[in-house]
């Protein structure tokens, strides 16, 4: 049982116990819609909850794709964000009646035939409060037609004390979960890939999830993305999207015809595809050693067929490693307990949840709750983790908050100078 669970349930408890409270002042603000104030309306509105809250016990527990997870975890939150909104204008027209029964409790009544307002103010409460509370929902339309194209590229700097001299200051480009079978704009695609070249690092990591599911994806964005080069060359991984488990083939041999296909894919643009081994970059008669493996999912329902132990020999001799690995969750479960000589995981697969925060201090997403490390930079010991949170999208066609990432690593030979402070 994922760790997360009890976190879940009471998120859950909580929504089902607001529900109880919010569907009266729901339905005050549609008084005027009649089909507000049927059985029916009642019927629909608790198996809409009903619905979200299965569906989050079966993307956590049951062999499904990210993309339908995402849909479903984006449109809880949705529903819970509406509802959060929504809450503090019942709460401040039930404080007003109490006042007002407070007040009237000693008093004689005030005559009936007095002018009431034009809209009873708790219907206007009411109102105003579902208005607050459909904010989110603009969030999608904005986020679908603006959001999933609006690259950004973020510069970090890597600090690795055990850096050769002449690697001190070359810098690493990495994007993850292109998704191609998701994309409908191929101008724009380009543009986020001139971005990258725009930006010239001297070698570029790809984490995975080429494809959505068949290898015929990339038939029309192969051209594109051959243009993805650097003068070291571009390390590739596959994802767990890469190998076809999420579409329905004839037979097993056509299923492995799609997946060698995508891996020619990869040698057709000029990527250097890892599948657990390594190669050894090297710059002014200095090296490093790249190690890129096949997918490893913690989580039951992903593909288990990275091998580290292959990926790592031959490699003591080299003073830094860098690992392609697209699922973070194989940093905890296998990096980080058997194999303290690898320096830095690079991976993808989370997308950030394509919904969420980021501030330079802060980020929130409902990924958290299923990923201990989902977006960003992550350090335990010596050794460190970033997540690319995706340059593609999957389910959801948008992204609110969670804007489609290329990261600029700029390596530097000595060490983090947080960490010196803290020594």
């Amino acid at each position: 049982m994922p760790e997360q669970t009890p976190t879940i349930l009471l998120i859950c408890t909580i929504v089902l116990l607001a529900d109880w409270y919010l569907i009266g002042g729901i339905r005050i603000g549609l008084k005027r819609w009649k089909f507000s104030q049927k059985r029916s309306f009642t019927v629909t509105y608790w198996v809409t909850s009903l619905v979200f809250i299965v569906g989050i016990f079966i993307s956590i527990f049951f062999k499904l794709g990210l993309g339908f997870r995402a849909a479903i975890m984006l449109g809880f939150f949705l529903l819970i964000i509406a509802k959060v909104l929504f809450l503090p204008f019942i709460l401040a027209d039930d404080l007003r009646r109490l006042f007002i029964w407070l007040k009237r409790k000693n008093k004689k009544p005030e005559p009936a035939n007095l002018p009431g307002p034009a809209i009873p103010r708790s219907e206007f409460l009411m109102k105003a409060g579902l208005l607050a509370g459909s904010i989110p929902l603009a969030g999608i339309v904005y986020g679908t037609v603006n959001g999933v194209y609006d690259y950004r590229v973020k510069h970090r700097t890597l600090y690795l004390p055990n850096l050769p001299k002449a690697f001190d200051g070359i810098t690493l480009g990495q994007i993850s979960d292109i998704h191609s079978g998701s994309f409908y704009n191929k101008k724009a695609v380009a543009g986020g890939v001139e971005m990258l070249l725009k930006e010239k690092p001297d070698f570029i990591f790809f984490t995975g999830d080429l494809v959505n599911s068949r290898s015929t994806e990339m038939y029309e964005y192969q051209d594109l993305f051959s243009k993805v080069k650097a003068p070291l060359g571009v390390y590739s991984s596959l994802g767990n999207h890469d190998y076809g488990d999420y579409a329905s083939w004839p037979t097993e041999a056509a299923r492995q015809k799609n997946f060698d296909d995508l891996i020619a894919t990869h040698k057709n643009m000029g990527w250097d595809l890892l599948m657990n081994t390594n190669r050894r970059l090297k710059v002014g008669g200095e090296e490093i050693g790249i190690l890129g493996v096949e997918n490893w999912g913690s989580m039951s329902r992903f593909p288990k067929r990275g091998r580290l132990d292959l990926a790592i020999k031959n490699t003591d001799d080299l003073p830094v490693k860098l690992l392609l690995s697209h699922d973070p969750s194989h940093w905890r479960a296998q990096v980080l307990p058997h194999y303290p000589q690898i320096d830095v995981m690079f991976a993808g697969h989370t997308h950030g949840m394509q919904f969420g925060v980021q501030a330079e201090h802060f980020q929130w997403s409902p990924i958290q709750y299923i990923y201990k490390e989902w977006a960003g930079f992550y350090r335990e010991g010596a050794q460190q983790i970033y997540v690319n949170v995706g340059y593609g999208f999957l389910g959801y066609p948008g992204r609110l908050g969670m804007l489609p990432e290329i990261t600029i690593f700029t390596l530097k030979a000595s060490a983090d100078p947080a960490l010196q402070n803290k020594a």
